[in-house]
């Protein structure tokens, strides 16, 4: 099975889809923090290991502790998308702590000060 194939991306989705509503709705570790999303999946074409990029809403502390809690929480994670997904082989989960969203939002920040900066150059000016 190639990387990108068709039968891949369904997979990759389907574990994605399966991975939220665990956490959201089945895993009870306080140190997961209520806002986590599965932003993406990759399973390996062999179906033995899988990175899933995880995002949280809060500040660095909220995500070590809810990455910490995911990690202890993987034996229950992997039993619970054994009984969901029909797969030949239950992935191992790798959580990876995904940073893509809140850089996303500092760089708005950024561009909407350089214009505001912009703007009132402009203004003081004519």
């Amino acid at each position: 099975m190639r990387k990108n194939s068709i039968k891949n991306t369904r997979i990759n989705g389907e574990i994605q889809r399966v991975l939220a509503e665990i956490i959201r709705s089945e895993i009870k570790d306080p140190r997961i923090a209520p806002l986590t999303s599965v932003v993406s999946v990759e399973v390996a074409p062999d179906l033995k290991t899988c990175k899933a990029w995880i995002s949280v809403l809060g500040d660095a502390e909220a995500a070590e502790n809810t990455l910490a809690g995911l990690r202890s929480a993987e034996g229950f994670i992997r039993t619970k998308l054994a009984r969901e997904v029909n797969l030949r082989n239950t992935p191992d989960i790798r959580f990876i702590m995904d940073q893509s969203i809140a850089y996303g939002v500092s760089m708005s920040k950024k561009i909407d000060e350089v214009n505001k900066d912009l703007k009132e150059r402009d203004g003081t000016e004519t």
